[in-house]
């Protein structure tokens, strides 16, 4: 068990949190929601002791062991893999050590006998001699191939230290888990492997994600940060929606109602206030106009976007062809001849692990890269917007919001252009800030805005819900679902891909490609599916 008491955090003048109470158990997993700003990551800091509180205390069931998602993914660069995972629980490792230290001494003596006896009690009592194993079969589960395992951390892609430090963090049975938006950087099949390790994990997990399938996945609980407070929910993500949309619909008709009372109670007291013989009515309405309060509804701190794609043009029954396309990066070949037409009706996620693979054909497909074989052809009726991984490019120059959007508006009129900001929550003044200075999820909802004006039937997006808040997620969900044209598409939310595609293409580690028309969730459980990837995994480890 671990516990906020009375916890306040002035940052300056403004107050993050104030007597904040709220009690964590074991057994329950917590998913911790707010707007961005709102504190989530700094609340789980205070909960792990690495930020102090103005006032209030956290306190922890004695000899409770807490354990922490880093988000440092450089600091155990000269560790091995494997030491990294085990190191997560660090006592574990100090006796293993210690011990293995005793036992290489040369002149081994009755005193080191006695305490090598104590360590050995004491590394069973932890499960020590099960502590490599348990770190591989976390390692594997999140997709780090075992002989990655006695590699140095350096030698991974930015990827897989991700992957290392969760291992890390799940490693040895922590009895508290705090984790700072686990899934990000994981792709869905670790994402699943993880709902089911914190769904079958029986002590006390708090988790920050912006993954709401994932929050309705895992979550007995959800804590929801707005108002400087802490409101516990009982439920999934979806729950709480539910919840928390049907108690301000309630209090605003309570409101309406009582509004009503105070209205007709005020209209007889103005009209008989003065009348001698209703004199004793208007008083006695008098006091119980005085009782009537209105019920406090403060404005959230939750901002949502309105993302609306609408093409222009109808698009015809000839949208792409795609024939023998292949592509090799650095001697993989990551794309073998890709084949498949699109229809007009299509919205097709690509899906799997293969990332780069995924972010190259999109490239392709936009005419940034070129295959080495084959061709692809877009229909003539087709016009499309793309929403790449890397938009570093896009952000690099001197101009102001307005003044980068206009450029891509066919109608330069600044209040049209300035109309398409204030979907995305640029208001005001806000249209003058520098692109340059703007944070990731500002970039992105200013590509939103880029993609509305172009009024596209094609829409392209490599991972467009990195750096999002949740609002802005389901903000995309709902456009993408409204959207009439074709969608070709990546992403890591469940949610996003179950909802939005009718086909699933998935391009396999050996650069082949496998393609349903189908939902997401009915891919996952097709049993073909799963013995076709064993096929072609068997098939890359023999041509290894």
């Amino acid at each position: 068990m671990i516990s906020a008491n009375d916890v306040t955090l002035r940052l300056g003048k403004k107050a993050l949190f104030e007597d904040v109470n709220i009690k964590f158990t074991e057994g329950n997993c917590y998913g911790v929601i707010g707007a961005n700003g709102a504190g989530k990551s700094t609340f789980l800091k205070i909960l792990s002791g690495s930020l102090e509180t103005t006032s209030g205390t956290v306190t922890m069931t004695p000899g409770s062991r807490l354990s922490v998602l880093e988000q440092d993914h450089f600091k155990y660069d000269d560790q091995v893999v494997l030491d990294t995972v085990i190191q997560g629980n660090q006592r574990l490792y100090e006796v293993g050590k210690e011990k293995d230290a005793l036992y290489a001494k040369a002149d081994f003596s009755d005193e080191d006998g006695i305490r090598a006896s104590e360590l050995e009690a004491e590394f069973a009592e932890m499960n020590g001699w099960e502590a490599e194993s348990d770190a591989e079969s976390l390692l594997n589960g999140l997709g780090i191939p075992t002989e990655l395992h006695h590699s140095l951390m350096s030698e991974l892609n930015g990827n897989q230290k991700v992957k290392v430090l969760l291992a890390r963090a799940l490693f040895g049975n922590p009895d508290i888990l705090l984790l700072d938006e686990p899934t990000n950087h994981l792709d869905l099949d670790a994402i699943g492997w993880l709902e089911e390790f914190l769904i079958n994990f029986n002590n006390t997990v708090i988790v920050v994600s912006h993954d709401r399938y994932f929050l309705n996945k895992v979550c007995t609980h959800i804590a929801d940060i707005d108002y400087g407070k802490i409101q516990l929910y009982a439920g999934n993500y979806d729950f709480w929606y539910e919840s928390s949309q049907l108690m301000i619909r309630q209090m605003k008709e309570a409101n309406k109602k009582k509004e009503e009372k105070i209205k007709e109670l005020q209209e007889f007291i103005q009209r008989f206030s003065a009348n001698a013989s209703k004199s004793k009515q208007a008083t006695s309405r008098k006091r119980a106009l005085e009782k009537i309060q209105l019920d406090d509804i403060r404005p959230s701190s939750r901002k949502y976007p309105y993302i609306d794609f609408r093409p222009e043009r109808e698009i015809g029954n000839e949208v792409l062809m795609v024939e023998n396309l292949s592509k090799t990066v650095n001697g993989v070949k990551i794309l073998d001849n890709i084949t498949f037409t699109l229809g007009h009706d299509d919205k097709v996620a690509f899906v799997g692990g293969n990332e780069q693979a995924k972010t190259m054909f999109f490239r392709i497909l936009m005419g940034e890269e070129e295959p080495d074989e084959g061709h692809y052809k877009w229909g003539v009726t087709t016009t499309r917007a793309y929403f790449p991984k890397d938009y570093t490019k896009e952000f690099d120059n001197d101009l102001t919001i307005a003044q980068w959007l206009t450029q891509y508006s066919a109608i330069k009129d600044q209040t049209y252009v300035r109309g398409f900001l204030g979907r995305m929550l640029f208001a005001g003044d806000d249209g003058d800030k520098k692109v340059r200075v703007l944070s990731g999820g500002e970039k992105v909802r200013c590509l939103f805005s880029k993609m509305m004006i172009s009024a596209s039937n094609v829409l392209i997006f490599d991972e467009p819900t990195n750096h999002l808040d949740m609002e802005s997620i389901t903000a995309l969900n709902n456009g993408m679902i409204r959207f009439s044209g074709v969608e070709l598409f990546s992403s890591r939310d469940h949610q996003i891909v179950q909802t939005t595609a009718n086909r699933i293409m998935e391009i396999l580690p050996n650069g082949k490609l496998v393609d349903k028309i189908t939902t997401y969730d009915e891919y996952l459980e097709s049993d073909a599916m799963a013995r076709k990837r064993t096929v072609y995994t068997a098939d890359i480890e023999d041509e290894d």
